[in-house]
Parts: C-alpha cells; sequence; structure tokens
C-alpha cells in the first residue's frame, strides 16, 4: 500500500483537502476509495425507500378524509384529538383539542411515533448514510469538510430518543385497542372479523416488535444493574428484548411498510373502492 513518502501519489494527493483519511497523518491513497462492489446500492436503495414512505405519509396526514370504515381506523389517525374528527364508534377519538384546529388531526397525534422513528438508532444510520453520506458506506470517506456528531444542534436532539419510546408505547397501546376493536362489525356488535382485522393484527404486532426491539427499551429492562443473577426476571426479560434487538433493522422497515400498508387499506375501504371482505 502506498504511504505518505511515496512522491508520485503524494502528489497526486496534494489537491484534496488535508482533513479526514486524507489528512497528512493517514496513507495518501489517490482514490477515493479501494472498493470495488456496487456500495452505493445500499444508501441508495435505503434514501428511495424513505423517500417513498416520506411522500405518502405526507399525502395521507395532510389529507384529513377517508381514515374511517368502521370498525376500522388508520394508524396515522389514532389517537385523534381534535374536534374535527368523524365519530368513531367506541374509537379513540378523543376530543382533548378545541374546535380552533382546522388541520388534519393526523398531525396532533404522528409527531409521536414520527419522532421516534426520527431519533432510532437504527434510522439514523439509514438516512445518515442514505441522504447525507455521513460516510455513504463502510471504507468510503465521508464528503463533509468537518463532523461534530451528535454534540450539536439540531442533531443533538437525537437524545431525546428515549423519551419518545414512552410515548410510542402509549401509541401502540392504543393502536392495540384499535385492533381489538376490529373484531366487531360496522354497527358495533362483536363477533365480527373481515380482512382489515387481520391487516390491523398484522400491522399492530411488527410495531410491538419493532418498539420493544428498541435500543432504549433493552436498557430499560436490563440497564443499570451489576449482576444479573440477582434479578432472574428481568435477565430473562432483558433476553427476550436482546433477540429482538438482533432483528432491530428488519422490524424497523417492516413495521414502516405494515404501517403504510394499514392506512391505505383503510383509506380504500373508506373511499368506497372496494368492500372489506368479511370472513365471519
Amino acid at each position: 500500500m502506498a504511504t505518505g513518502t511515496d512522491p508520485e501519489v503524494s502528489a497526486a494527493a496534494d489537491d484534496r483537502p488535508a482533513r479526514g483519511v486524507h489528512h497528512a497523518s493517514r496513507a495518501a491513497i489517490p482514490a477515493r476509495h479501494l472498493r470495488a462492489d456496487r456500495w452505493w446500492l445500499t444508501p441508495a436503495a435505503t434514501a428511495a425507500g424513505l423517500l417513498a414512505f416520506v411522500a405518502y405519509s405526507t399525502w395521507r396526514a395532510f389529507a384529513g378524509d377517508a381514515y374511517y370504515a368502521a370498525p376500522y381506523v388508520s394508524p396515522f389517525y389514532s389517537p385523534c384529538l381534535a374536534a374535527n374528527c368523524v365519530d368513531m364508534n367506541g374509537g379513540a377519538d378523543w376530543e382533548l383539542v378545541g374546535s380552533w384546529w382546522r388541520l388534519s388531526p393526523a398531525l396532533l397525534i404522528l409527531i409521536f411515533p414520527l419522532g421516534f422513528r426520527l431519533t432510532c438508532y437504527y434510522y439514523r444510520k439509514a438516512y445518515y448514510r442514505g441522504f447525507w453520506a455521513s460516510p455513504p458506506a463502510c471504507a468510503v470517506p465521508e464528503p463533509h469538510a468537518t463532523y461534530t456528531g451528535e454534540t450539536r444542534f439540531p442533531l443533538i436532539l437525537q437524545n431525546v430518543h428515549r423519551y419518545f419510546f414512552y410515548f410510542a408505547v402509549i401509541v401502540a397501546g392504543i393502536l392495540t385497542y384499535d385492533a381489538v376493536l376490529g373484531f366487531r362489525d360496522a354497527d358495533g356488535a362483536w363477533g365480527h372479523m373481515g380482512l382489515g382485522t387481520l391487516v390491523l393484527l398484522a400491522n399492530i404486532a411488527l410495531i410491538w416488535a419493532y418498539t420493544l426491539s428498541c435500543h432504549s427499551c433493552r436498557h430499560i429492562v436490563g440497564g443499570r444493574l451489576r449482576n444479573f443473577s440477582k434479578h432472574p426476571v428481568r435477565y430473562r426479560m432483558w433476553g427476550w428484548v436482546s433477540t429482538l434487538n438482533a432483528r432491530h433493522m428488519q422490524l424497523a422497515w417492516a413495521s414502516l411498510v405494515s404501517v403504510a400498508v394499514a392506512d391505505l387499506y383503510v383509506y380504500l375501504v373508506a373511499s368506497g373502492a372496494f368492500d372489506d371482505p368479511r370472513f365471519f
């Protein structure tokens, strides 16, 4: 490998900024990187997937309609806290915000699951690499002149992830209630099950799996202990959460897709695109 003492390589590196991997104390390699594989596919796919979700969720969040088809409610709109919410039979339509709120009621609640995902340790890696190229891939230098990490505004706000976790648990609990209500018919009688019931159940199962696989949850369950042998219950729970945590990335994407699919399904039924198939 060439070193900084190689005159030809050093000459080729003279025009590069003396920072990061191009600092004088590092090996002077003319190439930007030595990777021969398609390293850019992963950050490109990540950026495309996240952009698609952002576009879809922005449209649905501001739409403010077709989010309830009894007994199903979109996860984007639950709990519904504004006075302009549609009447949900036994659902979480709680008029906590007065009639002064004229925008979509989804904007009042989405900040909590959105904040949880934006500050999630996996999603940080995903959009840092996909959008900011910080760095775009392993062994590929980032293009930024300086790097301060999460020590300054606005990235220092990432440290509130542990607090968003508690809100995420509350929202997941409410969505679980919504999924249970899916076993009723449009008139509120129990004993109903349609395709929408399965969609909501699959969605909440993935949301709980993603939420409980969170690194903050793992720390809450098993952190600050000096000796696991004295806390066998917490140790066993920590083991369960750690098993989920190993699949945190997959669960993050699966739950992101499921929440969009659940919203889309309710939208299609509520807008009259098709009738919800009923099993019993």
